[in-house]
């Protein structure tokens, strides 16, 4: 039966488990398929043609698993290749875009930052969402070499954490008091950014907005599915999965493509 597919998520490397985690804890019972493409990360470094053209292909991928639903669980394929995959394809498609919105709304001083992709701040779609909060200052902040960090295990180092240093600090000095995070890599580095940054400043990433959003969904299609006891969660990655593995030790289903 249709209900019973699985929901598709992909990402540009292991990033994309940061929004899986969140729609695996409020859906619990659905089956999900995760792809990892992480021979071609960091895609914030791409063009936007090639953002597209492997977005489409991750699409393919998860609709020949008859996923009912696909998440983009990467901020740069959501800003870049969004609008032309919903072109495309009939199945909803759940993007995600740097959570500016509340974090302008709970800001006391009027000044957020973003720290994202060159691809995503770069994005007309970024730059639009930027342009209509007029009364928020918002600095943006390239997140160069993070994903990169993260993809290879190298989250504790010190390059990474001189990085962060480097990209922070001058938000800090600004008086920014919300910190958005527009990288699903990125919420792998809160306990490093929470070493910089002081307790005033509030962190904000998209997971649980992200996994309400495909919840309403699929229960506005009837699609939910609120019986299955024996949920099967499969990942695929196209490098090698030790890494994938080291993020999500609880499960067992990890499959090296090549692809």
């Amino acid at each position: 039966m249709k209900e019973y597919n699985p929901i598709g998520l992909f990402d540009s490397g292991i990033g994309g488990t940061t929004i899986w985690r969140e729609v695996n804890k409020l859906l619990p019972n659905e089956d999900t398929i995760y792809l990892a493409d992480s021979k071609n990360a960091p895609y914030g470094q791409k063009s936007k043609e090639e953002i597209i053209h492997l977005s489409e292909k991750n699409v393919e991928f998860l609709l020949n698993k008859n996923s009912k639903i696909i998440v983009i669980a990467c901020n740069t394929a959501t800003t870049n290749a969004i609008d032309y995959l919903r072109a495309k394809y009939k199945t909803p498609l759940i993007g995600l875009e740097p959570a500016i919105k509340p974090a302008s709304n709970q800001s006391k001083t009027g000044v957020i930052g973003v720290l994202a992709t060159k691809s995503t701040i770069e994005s007309e779609l970024f730059q639009k969402g930027v342009n209509t909060f007029e009364n928020t200052e918002i600095i943006t902040q390239i997140g160069y070499n993070l994903v990169s960090l993260i993809e290879s295990g190298q989250i504790n180092s010190k390059t990474t954490k001189k990085l962060l240093e480097e990209y922070l600090n001058p938000m800090i000095e600004k008086n920014i008091d919300q910190l958005v995070l527009g990288c699903t890599h990125y919420p792998y580095l809160i306990p490093i950014i929470k070493q910089i940054i002081p307790d005033t400043i509030k962190i904000i990433d998209s997971g649980e907005a992200v996994a309400k959003q495909t919840k309403n969904i699929l229960n506005s299609l009837n699609l939910l599915n609120l019986t299955n006891i024996h949920p099967k969660n499969e990942f695929f990655i196209n490098t090698d999965s030790s890494v994938l593995k080291s993020f999500l030790p609880n499960i067992n289903s990890v499959y090296e493509l090549d692809f």
